[in-house]
């Protein structure tokens, strides 16, 4: 009876052939004996990874035991010093193989089926994600992030900074009114308890309007070298344009330009009295523009808080020795 609802069991799960085969035991000589109950364990499961050799393992109970698997043709193991052992290899076992297996095994006096469950765990892979992006300061930015493996694996992103910042798991990562500060590199991460994690970068880039952040002033004799520098935050690279006045400098004449990704530097050598005077840099990107205006000067006639300031010193110097007169006559 307790064979029949293995039967039923198997055919309830679409295993026909096991259904047939179990079906056909009740025909044979080594048929369960009037009175006897059928040994019929639970399903054991065995777990491996995707890629690994796996080994099913199924035993006769005695010499004249037989035994046969009701599922796939597979490598047959017997161990030479345990006659007894009737297990299933698979190698380089594939998600195809996942399910259920079982060892039929036939003997005079118990006939009895051994389940297994083959579980197949694989490891996370990323197969699509967003591509490097551009976008303009303020922009939302949305990003997508997606993997299989088995079991599913959780999904996290993380801005690559020293901050490291993290944001919620899922695939999806959103970014309202960006910044330039947020562009920069977004790595996915998939993770399962199978192996580590699989990892991909965007690449955000952030456009923003240049800003002039700093100048320098310069106060030379006549006869020497100037530098006039600018430095600006933009993205795309600005370009750089230098005028005096109303008139643009070129390169030539005692004056050499040279513009980095953020820096220019005008230089005047051999400088004359009409070299002294008021300069502008100009940084033009797509976005936009900014200006900063610089001046050369001779020596002790800088401005307050530049870098020449030789005669509020001497200002100062002057002050203090009529203080001391002062207090001395008093």
């Amino acid at each position: 009876m307790d064979i029949m609802i293995a039967v039923q069991d198997v055919c309830a799960s679409g295993q026909w052939l096991t259904a047939i085969i179990l079906s056909l035991c009740c025909f044979l000589p080594s048929c369960l004996p009037a009175g006897q109950t059928e040994d019929y364990s639970s399903v054991e499961n065995v777990v491996s990874r995707q890629g690994d050799t796996v080994l099913l393992r199924c035993y006769l109970l005695d010499g004249i035991s037989k035994g046969a698997w009701l599922n796939r043709p597979m490598s047959i193991v017997s161990n030479i010093a345990d006659k007894h052992e009737y297990s299933l290899q698979i190698q380089r076992v594939d998600v195809s193989d996942d399910g259920q297996y079982t060892c039929s095994i036939q003997s005079e006096r118990n006939p009895r089926p051994k389940l297994l469950n083959l579980i197949v765990k694989v490891p996370p892979k990323i197969y699509d994600i967003s591509s490097d992006i551009t976008v303009n300061e303020g922009s939302n930015v949305s990003l997508i992030c997606t993997a299989s493996g088995k079991p599913e694996p959780a999904i996290s992103w993380r801005h690559i900074t020293p901050l490291a910042k993290k944001y919620d798991s899922g695939e999806h990562l959103n970014i309202t009114g960006i910044s330039r500060d947020q562009a920069g590199d977004y790595e996915c991460s998939a993770l399962n308890d199978i192996a580590s994690p699989d990892t991909k970068i965007v690449k955000v880039t952030v456009n923003f309007a240049p800003t002039i952040h700093d100048v320098k002033n310069n106060e030379v004799g006549l006869g020497r070298t100037a530098l006039l520098r600018c430095e600006v935050f933009a993205m795309p690279v600005p370009t750089f344009e230098w005028f005096k006045g109303e008139k643009r400098i070129i390169k030539g004449q005692g004056i050499d330009i040279k513009s980095l990704t953020s820096r220019s530097i005008l230089t005047v050598t051999n400088t004359t009295e009409d070299r002294y005077g008021n300069y502008t840099c100009i940084a033009t990107n797509k976005l936009g523009t900014a200006n900063a205006s610089l001046t050369l000067l001779p020596p002790n006639t800088a401005p307050y808080g530049s870098t020449g300031n030789a005669h509020v010193l001497l200002a100062c110097r002057y002050l203090v020795l009529a203080l001391s007169s002062f207090i001395s006559i008093y």
